[in-house]
């Protein structure tokens, strides 16, 4: 999971989330050696999962189905606090489709639109 927290949730409607990536993170190794930033799809992920927090309950599943117009607005360090928010801006059918901010201090460092699809949890 990208999320450790949930700070505020209004279920089906949107949520706030906080994640830090310790500096022992095996990603850091290599994205970048001497200027340790947390990958855009790092990110992305964990603002899909608070989407994910935001639509669900214990009786729905959902599956990242689109990333839209995605922006990476500054480069999130080891140990930074990021706060992740999202609010659901359409639905038409089994799609979610969800607005989403990462900010630092209160700093958006990335921005986009998730799209979830909900998944059948029929046995068969």
């Amino acid at each position: 999971m990208f999320v450790d927290a949930v700070l505020e949730r209004c279920p089906g409607e949107s949520a706030v989330c906080s994640k830090t990536f310790p500096a022992s993170e095996p990603f850091f190794a290599g994205h970048f050696p001497r200027d340790p930033i947390v990958p855009g799809v790092i990110l992305t992920e964990a603002l899909a999962q608070t989407s994910g927090i935001a639509a669900g309950d214990s009786s729905r599943s959902f599956l990242l189905s689109a990333i839209r117009q995605m922006k990476f607005l500054r480069a999130v360090h080891p140990d930074e606090r990021v706060l992740l928010k999202v609010e659901k801006i359409a639905e038409m059918g089994g799609l979610l489709q969800f607005s989403g901010v990462a900010e630092v201090d209160g700093v958006p460092v990335a921005r986009g639109i998730i799209v979830l699809s909900e998944v059948s949890n029929v046995v068969g």
